[in-house]
């Protein structure tokens, strides 16, 4: 494997991609495979067409096929990704037969040179045919419009197209941000206005854009009808049921609670089938009935609603037990299953044990199919015990890939299962669930983590081998954060020896816990759809999926003043009774956000880090003997004279409040008034939380040599108790805001609102200059 990583980082390939590629049998064998036969460079333009093949790849296209289609991108009849996976298509229908050539050709768009005056053209047209949809969408309708052109102009070149498609959109609907004008206003000229820059999207847009799907590796795959079968009438029927439709589905184990990695994948589900108006189920995949829980179904549901989305349905793996059952018994009598005794170490031991040495099969394999199906019946009747007999697929111990290697199909697990309770004493495994469940269910793209790009394969065998419709598995790459932990069984870990306070922790990247700490579901979708999908697994920044959390937060998040190191001013030259009510923007500079009304007093707190007694020349806030803005009092206010306790601490600013404004303050701050009437200041519980980590990576033994857990930061939670504004008690639940000058933070549901307990948790913290003072 090291000479294998060496060699393609020698061609570019960054350390973590060569590692993976490396790690995957199958892909590295293809890849190696090419680069022996054509020696290409780290600088050829062919490289990245022939990784592509060799990670794409169907069984035959992979095999039989992968050195004629190698050699058509060497000799550059195929120029681009869309012409390999054409050829990868084109292949699987061949099978093993001689290849025409001439129809390779003509499937592929060998030769086929598009100009840009062609690629005009079919915009022009496109337009006239979109208008309507066009006017209604705007700007929004760019990946509706490019996906059209893939279809009309298959062998263009998509940079180009993409680009033109573009400039014709501003053309006719002018640039984004402009807004429409009155028919009698002037048109910018040279002499006049420019046009202004394209807006940035927001937040709530980009959550919403399908530019994910309608670009990139997802625009590629196939359409609803284009997947070969074993038998034509199979598709024929499949057609029949679902009108042509796009149909996916998200599979989660009920065994958890999700967390962001979750996230893309319903995004990628869902918005897929919804930019092509399919449908998505939403199926627990509930065949391990140990580990799952009630709270866990109805966990999934909620987060998947959370952020937006509603299945067309909601399934079960459960729901076809029987009809799993029945195609095991038709399996086995296909000679293609058969009922396994052999111990877990002897299984391990036949496939090659962990010197990976030579494998074989065991006895049990050439058993008579009679006899298998009376084992299975004992299996199903509970005559064996927990790991006394399996029923396993006889697949081909002899293949390079380990997903041939006689997978188990059933086991026996005397559980009670939350769903048919006792009914079963047997339970299907994922390899033989998943793929027929997919089938049952007629869907069309079965979208999956690239963990299980080995498992295609023999996904295809099974449904094959039952001779029943056959989806199409993808596999994209895998999201995960720094500073984060994903296995569930680590999440567990940590919840159940108390290093957090449960899943929904805000210091964990379970969905349960961001929601918790403020993250919205607008910026989550916005972040994974933003990353785009490709077959690579990514470690994103933690910080980047913040910023999108702190860019729509700043679009939506009322504005509140809130001070966590309370130190009291007393404003001299007012009247002990004064008070007045002084309406405050909740968020300045946008009326749409409304206002609400905080008293002023003679009696005002600020934070203490905004007073210092000595004059300082790089400090703008208050200091003794000069003056400072209040935010939203008309006039500022100058220090006079400070009061101490024992110990030399400031307890005490007195100070005055001027007549009126010789000169702008060069400052103003937060402050929170003290007024008995309006039972002014609230007091809040303020939950500051940091990385759960020291380090992005726990699980790097290098960087960690004692292991994840001694990685964990024991300051990542800091409690404050801190005086806000009147304005928090129109405050529920999940509310969010801005703390101003401190950051954004969401009402917790540790809260009792109706009886004025209030905890927040930061969710981010201001995008601040940190030198700034």
């Amino acid at each position: 494997m090291d000479a294998a990583v060496a060699r393609f980082k020698s061609l570019g390939f960054p350390d973590q991609k060569a590692r993976e590629t490396a790690a995957n049998k199958k892909i590295c064998a293809r890849f190696e495979t090419l680069l022996d036969a054509f020696n290409p460079s780290s600088t050829s333009p062919h490289l990245a067409l022939l990784y592509s093949l060799a990670s794409t790849a169907t069984p035959v296209a992979g095999s039989t096929h992968l050195m004629f289609i190698g050699g058509a991108i060497i000799s550059e009849k195929l120029k681009s990704s869309e012409q390999v996976s054409a050829a990868i298509k084109f292949c699987e229908t061949v099978k093993d037969s001689e290849i025409n050539v001439a129809a390779f050709n003509e499937v592929c768009g060998v030769g086929v040179e598009i100009s840009l005056a062609d690629i005009s053209k079919g915009i022009n047209e496109l337009f006239i045919t979109k208008k309507e949809e066009i006017e209604k969408k705007g700007h929004s309708v760019l990946g509706i419009l490019i996906a059209e052109m893939k279809k009309k102009l298959k062998w263009a070149n998509a940079a180009t197209v993409k680009e033109e498609v573009e400039k014709k959109l501003t053309e006719v609907l002018g640039p984004r941000s402009a807004a429409k004008k009155p028919a009698d206003s002037k048109e910018p000229t040279k002499n006049n206005v420019a046009a202004a820059p394209q807006a940035k999207p927001t937040i709530a847009e980009m959550a919403k854009t399908f530019k994910f799907v309608h670009e990139g590796q997802l625009s590629q795959l196939h359409k609803p009808g284009e997947n070969p079968q074993i038998k034509p009438v199979l598709m024929e029927e499949h057609l029949k049921r679902t009108g042509g439709r796009v149909m996916t589905r998200f599979p989660p184990e009920p065994n958890g609670f999700l967390h962001i990695g979750h996230a893309k994948a319903i995004n990628v589900n869902f918005g897929f089938a919804k930019a092509y108006d399919g449908f998505t189920y939403l199926r627990y995949d509930d065949t391990n009935p140990e580990a799952e829980e009630e709270k866990y179904f109805t966990s999934i549901l909620e987060t998947i609603r959370w952020l937006g989305f509603e299945p067309s349905a909601i399934t079960y793996s459960s729901d076809h037990f029987q009809r799993l059952y029945d195609l095991a018994v038709q399996l086995i009598k296909k000679d293609k299953a058969y009922v396994c005794h052999c111990t877990g170490e002897e299984i391990h031991a036949h496939r090659g044990g962990d010197s990976m040495g030579p494998r074989s099969e065991c006895i049990h394999r050439s058993r008579p199919i009679a006899e298998s199906i009376l084992e299975f019946e004992r299996m199903k009747c509970g005559e064996y015990a927990e790991g006394e007999a399996i029923l396993r697929m006889k697949m081909d111990m002899f293949n390079p890939n380990p997903q041939f290697w006689d997978l188990v199909a059933y086991r026996v697990l005397f559980s009670h299962h939350y769903r048919t309770g006792d009914e079963w004493c047997i339970y299907p495994t994922y390899d033989y669930t998943h793929c027929l469940c997919d089938s049952f269910e007629d869907i069309t793209h079965s979208l999956c983590t690239t963990e299980f790009t080995l498992s295609r394969e023999s996904y295809y065998w099974l449904v094959d081998a039952l001779e029943i419709y056959k989806p199409v598995q993808w596999e994209y790459g895998r999201l995960a954060l720094t500073y984060a932990i994903m296995s569930k069984r680590k999440l567990l870990q940590l919840v159940n020896e108390k290093f957090v306070s449960g899943w929904d922790d805000p210091r964990l990247y379970t969905m349960a816990g961001v929601r918790r700490r403020g993250f919205t579901p607008e910026a989550i979708n916005a972040f994974v759809r933003e990353l785009g999908v490709t077959n690579s697994n990514s470690v994103i920044p933690a910080e980047r999926l913040e910023n999108f959390v702190r860019d729509h937060l700043n679009e939506v998040a009322p504005r509140l003043m809130v001070v966590t190191e309370p130190l009291k001013i007393t404003i001299t030259n007012l009247p002990d009774d004064h008070l007045e009510y002084i309406t405050v923007p909740n968020k300045p500079r946008d009326d749409s956000m409304g206002t609400h009304v905080i008293p002023f007093t003679r009696t005002v707190y600020i934070d203490a880090s905004d007073f210092r007694e000595n004059d300082d020349p790089e400090f703008f806030r208050l200091i003794l003997g000069k003056s400072v803005g209040l935010l939203n009092v008309p006039r500022p206010i100058i220090a006079k004279e400070v009061l101490k306790d024992n110990t030399g601490k400031v307890i005490e600013v007195k100070a005055e409040i001027e007549d009126s404004f010789k000169t702008k303050p060069k400052a103003y701050i937060h402050w929170v008034a003290e007024s008995e009437k309006d039972n002014s200041p609230v007091r809040v519980e303020i939950r500051n939380y940091s990385n759960l980590f020291f380090h992005p990576n726990p699980m790097d033994k290098k960087l960690v040599p004692g292991g994840w857990l001694s990685d964990i930061n024991p300051n990542s939670l800091v409690v404050v108790n801190a005086f806000a504004e009147v304005g928090v008690r129109t405050s529920k639940v999940e509310d969010k805001f801005q703390f101003v000058r401190l950051g954004y933070y969401c009402v917790d549901l540790d809260s009792d609102v109706e009886n004025g307990k209030y905890v927040f948790n930061r969710t981010v913290s201001l995008k601040e200059d940190a030198g700034k003072q």
